[in-house]
């Protein structure tokens, strides 16, 4: 399964999944805690930690997130897809407003 998934996602994807499990394979020899330590502390198993850890697809969100709370660092999630920060969401927002605001008609029920 593990294998399909790979093959669907993009290579970009991929490469951040590898680069992130990198962060947190550092942060976690940083603090010094075996990765039986931190994923019984985590809630989960040994081998989910190593698949977090290589940048492996397929690891729930939560899981991740438990992690990165261990590990003080959940934190440094706040900046991503941060909807102040989406420029091009901004500009497609803008566009599709309407170019004029016609004020409602009066209301006559007699």
């Amino acid at each position: 399964m593990t294998q399909k998934l790979t093959q669907q996602l993009p290579r970009e994807v991929l490469k951040q999944l590898e680069e992130l499990g990198q962060r947190v394979r550092i942060a976690r020899v940083r603090r010094r805690l075996s990765t039986e330590d931190l994923a019984q502390a985590c809630g989960i198993g040994r081998r989910t930690l190593y698949r977090i850890e290589r940048g492996e697809p397929g690891i729930a969100m939560g899981t991740f997130l438990s992690v990165l709370w261990k590990l003080a660092l959940l934190d440094t999630l706040r900046g991503v897809a941060d909807p102040d920060t989406d420029d091009h969401g901004k500009i497609l927002e803008a566009a599709a407003r309407p170019q004029r605001v016609r004020t409602p008609a009066p209301d006559n029920d007699f």
